[in-house]
């Protein structure tokens, strides 16, 4: 069976097509701003992107006949359980409302079921954004108005667990892991049975990352919004994309600060100490929330092909469990796995709501 998987980001359309589990190709389909300008929503792109991934498969010898599953990335919905859905009408209207914010990843499920249907054929999202397994007391925060969000890359933390769990002879629902995704954002997160019950990342706690800043102290924080010295707009960007590493050293390459580390610039040697620190001072915290029942902790992303990263997290946090390192995103394979568990009959699939 072949199973067209699209993944659709801010600047381009990312496209696999596999023959069961194997993947036949991958197409990276760039996109300017001047393709672009002239969307006024992220919806409206739709007709856009669908021809120029129809013209990119067939131009590769697969024609829409020749499918048996349509699987798109999962953009931003209503919270809901990890696991594959079907796509139907509520979430197509939720993300063409923009319910919970634009995204080109909202993308994912129009495209998915339009071309589906054009082949008589499934379409599905697995582990979407939104995926929220929190439990109740993981949300508290000391004020009332604000809670926790679960906001992480849920796709990926949950492909590694599962990969990780067959490794150890067991399905992920065996055992408990504390993963972390270490890549341009972080999240880091205690999976209990399957379940994602507690976790920080995004743009609101966790450790800081090469563009985010992540948690920050609550008085100071306060003091610098109201001083006048930034914009709402430039707060917002201090956190979520020219804060962390780049704020500090200039740069979002985590790579390029690492070797500035070994080169002897001290600066780079502090911020990527420091990074190393608040992840495994993270990690070592949802021991907790395991009651420290922990089999694994996983690394994954692209900061986890990191030798140094790597050694200074289990140096701190060996005592907790052993470390397996799953460094890189295997998002397209992901999905295309979660549609197959469903389609074979292993794993039911999900009701959109």
């Amino acid at each position: 069976m072949k199973l067209l998987i699209i993944n659709p980001g801010g600047t381009s359309t990312k496209v696999s097509v596999f023959e069961d589990k194997e993947e036949l190709f991958k197409l990276n389909l760039t996109h300017t701003a001047d393709d672009l300008k002239e969307y006024d929503t992220v919806f409206d792109e739709f007709e856009f992107r669908k021809s120029i991934v129809m013209k990119a498969i067939e131009e590769n010898g697969v024609a829409v006949k020749d499918l048996g599953c349509v699987v798109g990335r999962g953009g931003l919905l209503k919270e809901i359980e990890g696991g594959t859905y079907p796509v139907n009408d509520i979430m197509i209207d939720d993300v063409r409302k923009a319910i919970r914010g634009e995204h080109a990843s909202n993308l994912g499920c129009v495209l998915a079921k339009s071309i589906a249907d054009e082949a008589g054929v499934p379409s599905f999202i697995v582990d979407p954004v939104s995926t929220d397994e929190f439990e109740a007391i993981s949300r508290y925060t000391g004020i009332s108005d604000l809670e926790n969000p679960s906001w992480l890359h849920a796709l990926n933390h949950k492909a590694v667990c599962r990969a990780t769990a067959e490794e150890l002879g067991g399905k992920y629902a065996d055992f408990n892991f504390i993963v972390a995704h270490l890549g341009s954002g972080i999240s880091i997160v205690a999976h209990k049975n399957g379940r994602m019950v507690d976790g920080s990342g995004g743009r609101s706690n966790g450790p800081f990352s090469p563009e985010r800043s992540g948690q920050l102290p609550t008085y100071p924080l306060i003091n610098l919004c109201y001083s006048g010295k930034y914009t709402h707009k430039e707060m917002i960007a201090k956190v979520s994309s020219i804060g962390g590493m780049y704020d500090y050293l200039g740069t979002k390459d985590a790579q390029d600060i690492e070797q500035r580390a070994e080169a002897g610039e001290p600066k780079a040697k502090e911020v990527m100490d420091a990074f190393c620190y608040q992840v495994s001072r993270e990690i070592a915290s949802y021991s907790a929330s395991l009651n420290g029942k922990v089999d694994r902790i996983i690394l994954t992303g692209g900061i986890a092909y990191s030798k140094y990263v790597a050694k200074v997290v289990e140096e701190r946090c060996g005592f907790i469990a052993p470390l397996v390192i799953k460094a890189g995103e295997k998002e397209m394979d992901s999905m295309a796995l979660g549609a197959l568990r469903v389609l074979n009959g292993e794993e039911e699939p999900q009701e959109y709501k």
